[in-house]
Formats: structure tokens, sequence, C-alpha cells
């Protein structure tokens, strides 16, 4: 017993982490510890984006560079455990007995279906301005259809989802625009893998 506790010791801010990340539990944090430190095989206390290249599911992923992107806002180099779980917690399903008995003065758990939304939202926003324009929104088609779809099938695709979306006419999709278009998927569902096995 003295073994987990003093693992868990190790792991760093783990309060402020289980009441950020939706109550990730004290098992599964000590299981994402374990996975962050089996990727940082040097022991240098950080991940790089070489080191997040080398997840099977990401190298994979056609969307896998952004979402390694995702990893390091503001153009960070390198990623702390904190940062890691924060990540990942956007994938965590979403415990509805939890959800029930959540404090309205605290915030939204990162895998609420608002914050899930926003993840997704930046996996196109690539210039971060708030919108998905038609270049964007052809850029992310290209990567996650490759080449069994013409050029002009996919221009013909970004047109009509940026159009379709578009509620105020500006030629891109706003973030509330981009809810709005998905509030009948079970983003909850779609969003959530298991990160821990």
């Amino acid at each position: 017993m003295g073994s987990r506790s003093s693992h868990a010791a190790r792991i760093p801010d783990v309060d402020s982490l289980r009441r950020e990340t939706g109550s990730v539990s004290q098992a599964s944090l000590r299981r994402l510890y374990d996975r962050f430190q089996a990727l940082d095989r040097t022991g240098k206390g950080y991940l790089s984006r070489l080191d997040l290249q080398q997840i099977g599911a990401l190298a994979v992923n056609p969307l896998g560079d952004r979402i390694i992107d995702s990893f390091f806002p503001d153009g960070s180099l390198r990623l702390d455990f904190p940062g890691f779980v924060r990540v990942l917690a956007h994938f965590r399903p979403v415990d509805e007995e939890e959800e029930g008995n959540r404090d309205p003065k605290e915030p939204e758990p990162l895998n609420s279906r608002m914050n899930k939304l926003r993840f997704a939202f930046q996996l196109y926003d690539l210039d971060r301005d708030g919108k998905i324009s038609r270049h964007e929104m052809l850029q992310a088609l290209r990567l996650m259809v490759g080449v069994q779809v013409t050029e002009e099938q996919l221009e013909s695709i970004a047109d009509r989802t940026v159009q379709e979306a578009d509620e105020d006419g500006d030629g891109a999709v706003s973030f509330l625009e981009f809810a709005k278009s998905l509030e009948k998927m079970n983003i909850e569902q779609k969003m959530s893998i298991r990160i821990l096995k």
C-alpha cells in the first residue's frame, strides 16, 4: 500500500488535475503517469513532439499531427505531465452521475460537451482566428480522405459544409456555428476513447 501512496505523491498537482479534468480517478492518473514516463524514454521529465509521434494511434490518424499540436499550445516545445493529462481529458467519457453532482461554481470539466467541441474546433482552426475558413476545411478534408476523392469533390464538400454551418454569411464557421451544426451529434460518444489500457 505504501508504494501506491508514494507513487501518487510523485504525480504533480494531483488534486487540481482531478478537479480540472472531470475527476479522473487516482488509479487512472497513476496509469497515465506511468504512460507518460514510458513515452519519456530518456527520463527528461517532459515529452516532445517526437515522443508523441511514437504513439501508434496518432501515427496512423490522418489528423495525428494536429492532435499532437494540441499538446503544445503557444508553440511550446515541452509537454509536462499536467499538460498531458489536460489534453487527454477531452477524450474521457462524460460520467452522467459526476455531471449531475458538479458544483456550478467550478469550471466545466475538460471532458464536457462544450470543451470537447472547443478541442475539435481548434483542430480545424489552424490560424487560431476563431473561424474555420473554407481553406482550413479543405485542408482537413484532404488529410482525412487522402486520394480517395477528387480535388473537385473535396472543394464541393468544403464549400457545402461551410455554407451549411455559416449562419452569419461571412464565409467561415465560428465556434458557435460549429457547435450548433453539431448539436444533434453525440459528441460525448464520438470524442470518447479509452486512453488507459
